[in-house]
């Protein structure tokens, strides 16, 4: 493989997932770690993505305001568009992080009246800068790497709270390995977001279906409902439409 093949697999994956491994990467390429860590600092150089030890973050997950940067944009809009149909009014609803759930803070109707509960601050500010909705910011260590808040602090307090709808952005999404993701202390805190809400809705760009990362959070049959940038009827789809409700 050429080293610009090289180079536009990686930037899919740091896009797609946000954060890749130098380490996976080695084994997915099979290249050695050496070659991968010298595609990284070329890319981190060029201004395309950041780099990290052991890996690469996605530039549009790090700065999710310069609309310009942010990764498939169009089909979270979509997204976020769709899941607004789960909200309604006088529902108490926690809300993950990432693009996805920004562009849904930002869709929301000025007139709704929910109380919103998040471990996100850019969430958080998105939400009350464009609503008049109660905003409760779940409050801990803040993960440079995902922007959102985690450790034992955000889970006790989730412990705490009752909601009605939980709508969660996910790494990866199959029907055989469920919701997973790369990050062990994330992973924590979406399980505690689970355990605390009546139903649970999981956002995903359709390309992010069908993988798998290392870490379970939860099967498919745990969530209530998989909001997708494709027509609830695509044939891609109908799989998880037998355990899911698809939107």
């Amino acid at each position: 493989m050429l080293k610009e093949e090289r180079q536009a697999f990686i930037m899919h994956e740091v896009n797609l997932h946000n954060k890749v491994l130098s380490s996976d990467l080695s084994i997915q390429l099979n290249v050695s770690e050496d070659t991968i860590r010298r595609d990284l600092n070329e890319l981190a150089e060029s201004g395309k993505v950041l780099k990290v030890y052991g890996g690469a973050l996605s530039k549009s997950f790090q700065y999710p305001f310069q609309d310009n940067e942010v990764y498939a944009r169009e089909s979270k809009k979509t997204i976020a568009q769709k899941a607004i149909t789960l909200i309604q009014d006088g529902m108490a609803v926690l809300l993950g992080g990432g693009t996805t759930m920004l562009e849904l803070a930002r869709t929301l109707p000025e007139k709704m009246q929910c109380t919103f509960f998040t471990i996100s601050p850019l969430v958080a500010l998105e939400l009350a800068e464009r609503s008049s909705d109660d905003v409760i910011l779940i409050g801990g260590k803040l993960a440079r790497n995902t922007n959102v808040t985690i450790g034992s602090q955000v889970i006790n307090q989730l412990s705490e709270i009752r909601v009605d709808l939980c709508l969660l952005g996910t790494n990866s999404l199959s029907v055989e390995d469920g919701v997973t993701d790369s990050d062990w202390e994330v992973v924590q805190i979406k399980k505690a977001m689970l355990r605390c809400s009546q139903k649970t809705g999981i956002l995903s760009i359709a390309e992010k279906l069908n993988s798998v990362q290392k870490m379970k959070v939860c099967n498919v049959n745990a969530i209530d409902y998989l909001v997708t940038d494709l027509d609830a009827k695509h044939d891609s789809l109908s799989r998880f439409s037998q355990v899911v409700k698809v939107i």
